[in-house]
Parts: structure tokens; C-alpha cells; sequence
């Protein structure tokens, strides 16, 4: 079994930072892309960024020079650097990890962000 358990977010002025980590356990003995997305209340889940095994990465235009998503192989992290938080970041933020032995994406349980006005 797989778990992704997530660290991190909560409330925060407009302007201000944050920084999410995700932690991959169990039976896993490799990891191709991880990434985050988020769903705010009354819309669809939406990929905020993505990073593959080698370090690519990939934003949404929405976060672009905001965020920087970044990942740790060995210990089999993902992290979200959230700088410049507008009230439109809000949402519940989900980490996300390909497991290349099990062939199936894990998700993690969501973390909450507030960014106030």
C-alpha cells in the first residue's frame, strides 16, 4: 500500500507565503511525476504544478513565478513554495504521486489554504 500524507497550509494575508510538503510511504519503489492541484469550493480540481522523476516541471499560467514546485527522490518528497498568495489561491490544496511499481496514481488527503484579502 501507498500513502501521501501531506504538511502544511493554512490561513494567510494576500502577498504573504506558504510552503506545502508531501510525503510518500509504503511499498514504493519508484515515483514518476508528482504534482499538486487544488479544487476551491463550487469548482473542478485544477493542476497547480507537476515535476517528473528528473526535475521537469510544469505550471498552471495562474501560478506561474508565484510557486515553485520542487522534489526530493530520495526521500520521496514534494514540496509547493507559495509566494505572493492572492485570495483566488484559496482552495484545498492535493499532492499527487505516479507510482511507477504499482502503475496508479496515490493522492494525498487534501490541506486547506485560506488567503485573505
Amino acid at each position: 500500500q501507498v500513502q501521501l500524507v501531506e504538511s502544511g497550509g493554512g490561513l494567510v494575508q494576500a502577498g504573504g507565503s506558504l510552503r506545502f510538503s508531501c510525503a510518500a510511504s509504503g511499498s514504493i519503489f519508484s515515483i514518476n511525476d508528482m504534482g499538486w492541484y487544488r479544487q476551491a469550493p463550487g469548482k473542478q480540481r485544477e493542476l497547480v504544478a507537476t515535476i517528473t522523476r528528473g526535475g521537469s516541471t510544469n505550471y498552471a499560467d495562474s501560478v506561474k513565478g508565484r510557486f515553485t514546485i520542487s522534489r526530493d527522490n530520495a526521500k520521496k518528497t514534494v514540496t509547493l513554495q507559495m509566494n505572493s498568495l492572492k485570495p483566488e489561491d484559496t482552495a484545498v490544496y492535493y499532492c499527487n504521486a505516479d507510482i511507477a511499481n504499482w502503475g496508479k496514481v496515490y493522492w494525498g488527503q487534501g490541506t486547506q489554504v485560506t488567503v485573505s484579502s
